[in-house]
């Protein structure tokens, strides 16, 4: 059976496997109970996953034709071959927890991925995957950065981040543009925000939507009336890293 990578479904195929094998080679497995492999597409890494004896995994992708591959392939594995598209699965109240995720992410989605993993936070010990290159950058940038901004912020809360290797676009059918990068997010140990969780995403996403402007001006309807007396506020959202958001959030709340 051949699966032909799907263009509307921004699918390149990984198809080297010394690449592959350094993907899985990065997962840690520490402390997870499961993993779950999203876009297996013709399961070059489900294949190296299962040479490692991985218990508890699973893979999804939207992509029926791939399902279908995948089934054939390894029959091992087929009450936990899922048929949909991670954004709008329940898969991951399914598993058991902490889960580890690892997956060629799908460049248009990436973003939107690590936003449901942050969600799931709390269930998501670990995460290996492959993004654009320049994604990446943006995600494990710091501070007076021009890439850094809200899921820099937002990722780097609750997990350590590392980039791991850049991969060239030579080892893709078909090769997309970009080159690639793989990283690996850790979740950092008894995470404790030390502010109100809820609005602090609110202060990172409303302050980097007007990201020229000083926190003063963009986060006013925050502010409402609180008199802007603290210096924090007369910065630009990428000036402050993420201790700086949590204070700031204390503020905005009355704590």
């Amino acid at each position: 059976m051949n699966v032909k990578p799907k263009k509307h479904l921004g699918q390149h195929f990984l198809v080297d496997k010394n690449i592959a094998t350094k993907i899985v080679g990065s997962l840690q497995l520490s402390n997870s109970n499961s993993l779950l492999e999203i876009g297996s597409g013709k399961g070059i890494l489900s294949s190296l996953i299962l040479d490692k004896g991985v218990k508890n995994f699973y893979v999804i992708d939207v992509d029926k034709e791939s399902i279908d591959y995948l089934q054939s392939v390894f029959p091992q594995l087929y009450k936990n071959i899922i048929h949909g598209d991670f954004l709008r699965s329940d898969v991951l109240n399914k598993m058991e927890k902490p889960i580890a995720i690892i997956g060629n992410l799908p460049y248009n989605i990436s973003s939107q991925i690590m936003f449901k993993i942050l969600k799931y936070k709390d269930s998501i010990s670990e995460i290996v995957c492959m993004v654009q290159k320049e994604v990446a950058h943006r995600y494990v940038s710091g501070p007076n950065s021009k890439t850094y901004g809200i899921l820099s912020v937002l990722l780097q809360a609750f997990y350590n981040l590392e980039y791991l290797f850049t991969v060239s676009e030579k080892v893709f059918n078909p090769r997309p543009k970009v080159k690639s990068a793989v990283i690996r997010l850790k979740r950092k140990e008894n995470i404790k925000l030390g502010c109100p969780e809820e609005l602090f995403f609110k202060v990172v996403k409303t302050g980097f939507g007007k990201r020229r402007k000083t926190l003063k001006n963009s986060l006013k309807p925050l502010l409402g009336d609180k008199v802007a007396n603290i210096d924090l506020l007369l910065k630009r959202p990428e000036q402050l890293n993420v201790i700086e958001f949590v204070h700031l959030t204390n503020f905005i709340a009355g704590l």
